[in-house]
């Protein structure tokens, strides 16, 4: 199983950018796919975006679609999603999270990394 770790939060103003990653533990990697999802203070967790191993393919929630990116760097095991055009309503606390096959539920992920905070100023 692996052990995630998420780093690259932080504050930002509107407008701007931030690569978030999250770094596994494990030699198994590659054979996962990874989420990234993200909880606002009084909202529920919501997926993000999601990038499947193998061939990569990707979802993205259509709140993020055009201004995120996920990819994967499986020789550093390593998945980022770079955020661009950044609002105050992307502010949350952002998870990442493997899982055998992806999908947009948090139910269907089966380990998670502990967050990391992005914060954006308006």
């Amino acid at each position: 199983q692996v052990h995630l770790v998420e780093s690259g939060g932080g504050l930002v103003q509107a407008g701007g950018s931030l690569r978030l990653s999250c770094a596994a533990s494990g030699r198994t990697f590659s054979s996962y796919g990874m989420g990234w999802f993200r909880q606002a203070p009084g909202k529920e967790r919501e997926f993000v975006a999601a990038i499947s191993w193998g061939i990569r393919i990707t979802l993205y929630a259509d709140s993020v679609k055009g201004r995120f990116t996920i990819s994967r760097d499986d020789t550093k095991n390593t998945v980022y999603l770079q955020m661009n055009s950044l609002k105050p309503e992307d502010t949350a606390v952002y998870y990442c999270a493997a899982a055998d096959n992806i999908s947009r539920r948090n139910s269907g992920y089966d380990v998670w990394g502990q967050g990391t905070q992005v914060t954006v100023s308006s």
